[in-house]
C-alpha cells in the first residue's frame, strides 16, 4: 500500500575516532537504538538546545539593573533618534 507521506532524509557525513564511535555504539546498544537513530537524537538534542541558549540574553546583575532602570525612567530620544522617527513618519502611512 503506497504511503501517501514521503518520508525524506538526508546524509550527514563526519569523521569520528574509533574510540567515539565505539561509546556511540554502546550507548545507543543500551538504549535498545541503531547507532543512526542515537546519533540522529543526540544531534537534535543539541540543535534544540543549542538554539535556546542562543535565544536567552544573559545579563549581569549590573546589566540588568541598568536595563531595568531605562525601562522605568527611559532617558529623552537623541537627536538622531528624533531624525529617524520624523523620517519612518514620512514615509509610513498607517491607516
Amino acid at each position: 500500500m503506497p504511503s501517501t507521506a514521503i518520508n525524506k532524509s538526508a546524509r550527514l557525513e563526519t569523521r569520528i575516532t574509533p574510540e567515539l564511535r565505539q561509546r556511540l555504539r554502546e550507548v545507543a546498544e543500551i538504549q535498545g537504538r541503531s547507532l543512526s537513530d542515537y546519533v540522529t537524537a543526540a544531534l537534535h538534542a543539541a540543535v534544540q538546545k543549542d538554539l535556546e541558549e542562543m535565544a536567552t540574553i544573559r545579563l549581569t546583575r549590573e546589566a540588568s539593573e541598568l536595563f531595568a532602570r531605562a525601562l522605568i525612567d527611559p532617558p529623552e530620544p537623541s537627536p538622531a533618534l528624533q531624525r529617524a522617527f520624523e523620517l519612518h513618519r514620512s514615509l509610513v502611512r498607517y491607516s
